[in-house]
């Protein structure tokens, strides 16, 4: 599940008086209240844990649970009623809600390598509550869409996709200010130091998210994101903690047994009963389903829906599940929901799984008060929608692109739907996710020389270093303790 960035969740919020921001001091207007924040956290909570469901680990959770309140009663906002969460994502991201909901993915509390950089996190999403950025944001914003923002603590490819991903639950994008992200950088090494940790293990953490970056190709010039480049912060963040540890000397901890300890056995990547592709198809072992997905298509996988499109973005493809016990009742909803114009429908069977056919635009919606706009034909969003009866349920089946370009797209998207079948292989069916696994290098010798003692393949050694933050010539001492990756 390739996952979530920042999410947006509109809303209608009044005007608050002006105040003083609890961390500047300085003063401010907002137009969000403290209790409208914690309206909103609240309100936003179910569509987070809908879209990317929670990661089950009681230890994990418990170990967020402690430093999170021990956190918030050292930062400027005690008052509000914080509450932690694990989602169960591969993605490498942190974000937080307004009214003190802060969410980690499974896929960054993996790439951590100790509780310092777990707490510089915390810190920086910790910050972006106690510092209001939702509330200033929505300010700068000028009476534009008043909107719930999940700040990130790095920018990556997941954003992309989360407003497709997000369908049904309103959700938009919307990004911190690099003023924002800098300042709760800040936040984040005084949060962490207070609470005992040494920050420098928070800009090192930086340079495992650009590492992240670099090697998908993510990198983006400074001068071109809303986001501080990660190498730059990396080293502006140790520059604050160096600063910080000067003014306030103490013995700041790291604590890196204990944290590897308590995430061996966390999954790694996607996580197989909840879908994954292979070979150009995509599995799904709970729902027992298969359908192809095409040559070099994106995809991305979450508990509501699957998706995919072409790499120009032009066209797209989403399966969810539909509403509606019957073919003819998913239909009608569909078509009531999303104000659908159909153009065309026929009853048809998919490998043996009776399905009915639709091709339609959705209307143009007219804004409350302005006259009804006049859309170009040829740049609607045109719909192929294939409704599939299977195994008690009902799915829908999702072509979109422009209606100029819709026949060229329309046979990719009868090839995937002609492709939905049972899934039946025993390999496919009881596949076991990766998992973090902690084990002691038995040896002295480089990091690519304990990883081969230690039986990790060759071709994964950069995605190896990437997760313990070491790079392939780094000297290892026989009983440190390293993360490798079995299933």
């Amino acid at each position: 599940m390739l996952t979530f960035r920042i999410l947006v969740l509109s809303a209608l919020v009044g005007l608050s008086a002006c105040s003083r921001n609890p961390v500047t001091g300085k003063r401010q207007v907002v137009f969000m209240s403290k209790e409208q924040e914690i309206a909103l956290g609240q309100q936003s909570h179910p569509s987070v844990v809908a879209t990317m469901g929670l990661y089950d680990d009681q230890k994990l959770q418990a170990f967020i649970n402690e430093k999170g309140k021990a956190m918030a009663r050292i930062s400027h906002r005690p008052d509000l009623p914080y509450q932690f969460y694990i989602v169960d994502s591969p993605v490498v991201n942190a974000f937080a809600v307004p009214g003190g909901y802060v969410y980690f993915t499974r896929g960054i509390m993996a790439h951590f390598n100790n509780e310092a950089e777990f707490a510089g996190v915390l810190g920086h999403e910790i910050g972006h509550i106690t510092a209001q950025h939702s509330a200033r944001q929505q300010t700068s914003q000028l009476f534009g869409t008043a909107g719930l923002i999940l700040g990130s603590v790095l920018l990556d490819k997941t954003g992309q996709l989360t407003e497709a991903a997000s369908q049904g639950l309103q959700l938009a994008l919307l990004g911190y200010s690099r003023a924002h992200e800098s300042e709760s950088d800040e936040i984040g090494v005084e949060y962490s130091s207070k609470i005992g940790y040494d920050a420098r293990q928070m800009a090192g953490f930086f340079g495992t998210i650009k590492r992240i970056q670099d090697n998908a190709g993510q990198a983006i010039p400074q001068f071109m994101s809303t986001h501080p480049d990660p190498g730059n912060r990396q080293a502006r963040v140790n520059e604050l903690a160096q600063s910080y540890q000067a003014k306030n000397p103490a013995s700041y901890r790291t604590d890196r047994e204990s944290y590897l300890r308590m995430i061996d056995g966390i999954i790694f990547g996607e996580d197989p009963k909840q879908g994954f592709v292979e070979n150009n198809q995509f599995y799904h072992p709970e729902l027992r389903f298969q359908f192809p997905v095409p040559a070099d298509w994106n995809h991305q996988n979450s508990p509501e829906q699957f998706q995919m499109g072409p790499k120009d973005g032009q066209a797209a493809m989403i399966l969810m599940l539909a509403k509606g016990g019957s073919l003819d009742e998913a239909a009608q909803n569909l078509v009531k929901e999303l104000s659908l114009n159909v153009l065309e429908n026929s009853r048809t069977t998919i490998n043996g799984n009776p399905a009915l056919f639709l091709v339609s635009q959705q209307q143009a919606q007219q804004q409350q008060g302005q006259p009804q706009q006049q859309q170009d034909p040829k740049t609607r969003l045109q719909i192929a929608t294939w409704l599939i009866q299977y195994n008690n349920a009902v799915y829908a089946l999702h072509g979109l692109s422009q209606a100029a370009a819709f026949g060229n797209r329309l046979p990719t998207f009868r090839q995937v739907a002609g492709g939905f079948r049972a899934l039946t292989d025993p390999d496919k069916l009881n596949r076991k996710p990766e998992r973090v696994r902690i084990q002691a290098a038995p040896r002295d010798g480089s990091f690519r020389e304990v990883m081969t003692a230690l039986n990790m393949p060759a071709s994964r050694l950069e995605e190896l270093g990437t997760l313990n933050s070491l790079k392939a010539d780094d000297r290892i001492t026989r009983g440190t303790l390293l993360k490798t990756i079995s299933r």
